[in-house]
């Protein structure tokens, strides 16, 4: 049995992983945060949550790093913890490049020092290719990040390849489009969308608030991207990929597929809030994913509104069995409501 060790096993991306290996053979070693409330509801929402050993590690401890790839003893570490939400970036950029950017060399280091025969797969992103101007984007894009999260993924993103062609360890970086699921946090548009247009056709809600609709994006379906991850460590020789649709749409038409989906007029239910709109957008994004077709046998599966009908088909199921009491693994029911939530960039144009 291969050993695996998963940063960021909390969340969308990590436990879709973790079933994904754990179906595949593999003893899932997994690392998280320690919090006065434990975030396990991902893992035991797929029903995994038992099948994983905990590491609690700090990406800013070297030391709990060193540890945690002593216990778990990988063949292969997939690092999918960041501080992932665009926007929070900007609230707290400090952290954000620590954590996204700094974290990773700590990783790389140790695996340098002490298991320099693991692959390791590092998670990018689109956000680092910024507001630009191509009509799609691929590995050899030019990067122009807009975000103190984009900026330290890319700082993330050079340091792999460093570690790679310096000391010739087997490092990849999977530049991720954006992928969603019913299990995407509720800090992230897709499924925010998703979670209010369900309790508003359920009675619960009235409106949903949001800022830039015109911004594009490249949408695909997580556990598919998941695979992706899997693939690159399973090839020869390292390299790097874009995983994406080829496809663009607005948070426009996301919300006309979600709220006709219900038999309701979005317009009736959508109010702007400049809250949302962040110092810096990015406008467009649309993934080339040509490479990874080619090298790694991959391509989506899932179609635009087919992502719209699974997340919002799960957030009405949800939705309408807490509704008749019922409790589960699940965030919704507990997530602050954002009126309730406070942020600097309410005095953006003041």
């Amino acid at each position: 049995m291969k050993n695996v060790l998963i940063t960021g096993i909390t969340g969308q991306d990590g436990a879709y992983l973790a079933k994904f290996l754990l179906d595949k053979g593999y003893k899932v070693f997994g690392t998280y945060r320690r919090l006065s409330t434990p975030n396990f509801w991902r893992l035991q929402y797929l029903g995994i949550f038992e099948n994983i050993e905990l590491l609690p590690v700090d990406l800013l401890d070297s030391f709990s790093i060193i540890e945690a790839i002593k216990i778990a003893r990988p063949v292969e570490i997939y690092n999918l913890a960041a501080q992932s939400f665009v926007g929070a970036s900007f609230e707290q950029p400090l952290a954000s490049c620590e954590i996204t950017g700094l974290g990773v060399v700590k990783i790389l280091e140790a695996i340098r020092n002490i298991a320099p025969e693991v692959k390791f797969y590092q998670a990018s992103t689109s956000e680092m290719y910024g507001d630009n101007l191509y009509s799609e984007q691929s590995e050899d894009t030019i990067f122009d990040p807009s975000s103190p999260y984009a900026a330290a993924k890319l700082y993330a993103h050079n340091m792999v390849k460093i570690y790679r062609k310096g000391y010739g360890l087997f490092t990849c970086t999977g530049i991720l489009f954006n992928h969603e699921s019913p299990i995407r946090g509720l800090e992230f548009v897709t499924r925010k969308i998703t979670n209010a247009v369900a309790k508003i056709s359920l009675g619960l809600e009235d409106y949903i608030e949001l800022g830039n609709i015109e911004a594009k994006r490249d949408w695909g379906f997580a556990p598919e991207y998941i695979e992706a991850m899997w693939l690159m460590l399973q090839q020869e020789e390292p390299d790097d990929y874009v995983i994406a649709t080829n496809e663009t749409h607005t948070i426009k038409e996301f919300l006309e597929a979600a709220f006709s989906r219900v038999g309701l007029d979005w317009g009736k239910h959508v109010k702007i809030d400049k809250r949302f709109m962040r110092p810096l957008d990015v406008r467009y994004l649309k993934g080339n994913y040509h490479k990874s077709e080619i090298k790694l046998g991959w391509k989506p599966k899932t179609s635009f509104n087919q992502l719209v009908n699974i997340m919002l088909e799960s957030d009405l199921e949800r939705w309408s069995r807490w509704k008749k009491g019922e409790h589960f693994a699940w965030d919704a029911w507990n997530y602050p409501n954002e009126k309730k939530i406070l942020s600097r960039k309410l005095n953006l144009d003041s």
